[in-house]
């Protein structure tokens, strides 16, 4: 009687045990996430499915108003370019954070498969953010990475002509401009009219004086009293010598 008390004990305190194991399983799978992996893998496979219907019915204007999502569908169409046709999806995975929920799904396109990554808060309400990154192999990788550097050593390159031709042209245009001031003859300064009406003063006071003096020596080589009757209508110089006048 005691044994199978003792028996029947250890297999309640064995049941006991297993059932708190069992509840701090639920308790940790509980905490891990508020939804399972497989619910979350579904949701974000309608989420792909419904923005692809969006892309495809060129609705994706209406979004204006909400960035995340226009954005995400933005990205999307721009992806499809690469990915080709649209043909499913093939499963994904999910990680749980204490803000967030990012779910990655997996998909396939005939040119190339692609993965679209959606974050949601951690109550699932809104949207963080929707980006699609396109599978390229590695030689497309390799030529990618070509194209870019070549253009980029191009546009340097393209940049520095063009800097040496600007910098050509300012040699032309000085060599232009003492061209063009060796050609024109430096104008002559104006002349002042007030100097002008002085000088032209000066010089009809000097010929009266020196019409008044050769009148009175005539008048007294004559033996006049007067130079009333003596009129000087011209004085010019003479270009003979004193030698020749004498």
């Amino acid at each position: 009687m005691c044994v199978s008390m003792k028996k029947l004990l250890v297999i309640l305190g064995m049941i006991t045990c297993m059932a708190c194991l069992a509840a701090c399983g639920q308790e940790e799978t509980a905490a891990s996430g508020p939804i399972s992996t497989e619910q979350a893998i579904q949701i974000g496979t309608t989420i792909v499915e419904q923005m692809n219907a969006i892309v495809a019915g060129n609705a994706v204007e209406q979004y204006v108003d909400q960035p995340v999502l226009y954005n995400g569908f933005c990205d999307w169409q721009d992806a499809l370019e690469d990915i080709g046709s649209y043909q499913g999806t093939d499963g994904g995975s999910v990680s749980f954070d204490d803000d967030e929920v990012k779910i990655s799904i997996e998909v396939l396109g005939s040119s190339h498969n692609a993965t679209v990554e959606i974050v949601l808060d951690s109550a699932l309400v809104s949207y963080i953010g929707i980006t699609t990154n396109v599978h390229y192999s590695t030689g497309e990788i390799m030529v990618k990475a070509g194209m870019n550097t070549l253009i980029g050593m191009g546009t340097v390159f393209a940049v520095l002509i063009l800097i040496s031709l600007i910098i050509s042209c300012f040699t032309l245009i000085s060599k232009f401009e003492q061209k063009q001031k060796t050609e024109t003859p430096a104008a002559a300064p104006a002349a002042d009219p007030v100097v002008e009406q002085i000088a032209a003063k000066e010089e009809l006071s000097d010929d009266t004086e020196l019409v008044a003096v050769i009148a009175a020596a005539i008048a007294a080589y004559e033996g006049a009293a007067s130079t009333d009757g003596f009129v000087v209508r011209s004085i010019r110089k003479s270009n003979k010598s004193k030698w020749q006048n004498a």
